[in-house]
């Protein structure tokens, strides 16, 4: 049974990413529940309802009807990261470009540190419908918090769906930052020190900035 207030989160989030242009027809937003994962319909982000939000256990070896068949890449990230609480999958059309040039994202500016120094990039361009290449997903992200997916734009971890939105944005702020930054002459990384300083403010910032991104819309009063 999904729980009304889970899905509720992650229809506001899932709004949040289409409202704020980091997704057009397709993206997802999931979030952990115990044993099981919730995750958004197969439907444009900003058509996703809570009675149509499903719930997959952590340990399913096939996917149920109504789930996003890229649910594979959401079950193999909460299997391997349990401090993993949330995952936006978006189209984030900026980073998707960089990486298809071959440019990494550094952080230039104190919020890029959120996402990964760099951010790291999945090589694999096919659509993740399956779980072999899932779990190879998993470890293209490792630790990190951020991931770019060839050629099929990015996903975002945190602690809760709103922070995992935020940082999304993050992501193609920053991925615009350093297309603007390498026009303009060569671009320079925070230094570690700076990096360390700006990270140990994240779980606070990414808050803040869910604050910004959220707004009350007609899935607040379903």
């Amino acid at each position: 049974m999904v729980r009304r207030g889970s899905t509720k989160t992650l229809c506001r989030a899932a709004h949040a990413v289409a409202r704020n242009n980091l997704a057009t027809a397709f993206g997802h937003v999931s979030m952990r529940a115990g044993k099981e994962l919730v995750i958004t319909p197969p439907l444009p982000l900003s058509q996703a309802r809570s009675d149509l939000c499903r719930s997959i256990p952590l340990d399913a070896d096939e996917l149920p009807p109504g789930i996003p068949k890229e649910a594979w890449l959401h079950l193999a990230i909460y299997r391997a990261r349990p401090d993993v609480a949330a995952i936006c999958r978006a189209q984030p059309e900026v980073a998707t470009a960089l990486a298809s040039a071959g440019v990494a994202i550094q952080p230039l500016h104190g919020q890029g540190t959120f996402c990964g120094v760099p951010v790291p990039v999945f090589t694999e361009a096919e659509l993740v419908r399956d779980s072999d290449r899932g779990v190879r997903l998993a470890r293209a992200l490792g630790d990190d918090p951020a991931l770019i997916l060839k050629g099929n734009g990015a996903l975002t971890v945190a602690t809760d769906p709103g922070r995992a939105v935020a940082r999304m944005w993050v992501l193609e702020a920053s991925a615009r930052m350093n297309a603007t930054a390498a026009a303009a002459g060569n671009p320079t990384p925070l230094s570690e020190t700076e990096q360390a300083a700006w990270r140990a403010t994240e779980t606070e910032l990414l808050g803040r900035i869910w604050a910004h991104l959220d707004h009350t819309d007609e899935e607040n009063n379903r």
